[in-house]
């Protein structure tokens, strides 16, 4: 007998629970964007050749969804992002398809790629594609600036270790639902 993974019980008490449908303000999600875009462009500015990539695609639309959430941006001249203005038209549209916040974490965890419905400019795809593949935030490196070189590296350790054991703590878990799929 299989045993239900405590994200699969944790997952069908939530989906019970009778939480109304609250959407957060609009200056919320702004202001969440706009430091994500932020966020994005730092991890950019330690890349020239994803700068370059983007350049070559400045003017471009990406509009991102999941589930309720979505997020438009446009490849600017510095090949940097930004937020793309509201009916603006999208030239690329990222739907990732996983429902579950819990199974996309677990995906995310264990070093796989969600899901995701593409539709629009193929090339764009493709140049996506490549950021998500070999564009990585150096965390360690910008905390050692805030913190130290000893002290980040420290965190920074930790955090790998704990990854790691999720990693190993979920592998089974994904390969036994896999197996219990119907085909």
């Amino acid at each position: 007998m299989a045993t239900q993974s405590p994200f699969q019980l944790f997952e069908a008490f939530l989906q019970k629970l009778p939480l109304p449908k609250v959407q957060p303000p609009v200056w919320a999600v702004d202001e969440v964007q706009r430091r994500l875009v932020s966020l994005l462009n730092h991890i950019l500015l330690q890349e020239p050749e994803a700068q370059a990539r983007l350049l070559r695609q400045k003017g471009r639309v990406v509009h991102v969804q999941w589930r309720f959430l979505a997020i438009s941006l446009i490849a600017t001249p510095a090949g940097l992002l930004d937020l793309a203005p509201p009916g603006t038209r999208t030239d690329l549209g990222l739907v990732l398809t996983e429902a579950s916040p819990l199974v996309l974490m677990q995906q995310l965890l264990s070093g796989d790629k969600p899901a995701v419905r593409v539709e629009g400019d193929v090339q764009l795809a493709a140049e996506v594609n490549w950021l998500a593949d070999h564009v990585r935030w150096e965390l360690e490196e910008d905390l050692a600036r805030l913190i130290g070189d000893v002290p980040a590296h420290a965190l920074a350790e930790g955090a790998r270790n704990l990854h790691l054991a999720l990693r190993q703590f979920l592998a089974p878990q994904a390969s036994s639902r896999a197996h219990q799929a119907p085909t």
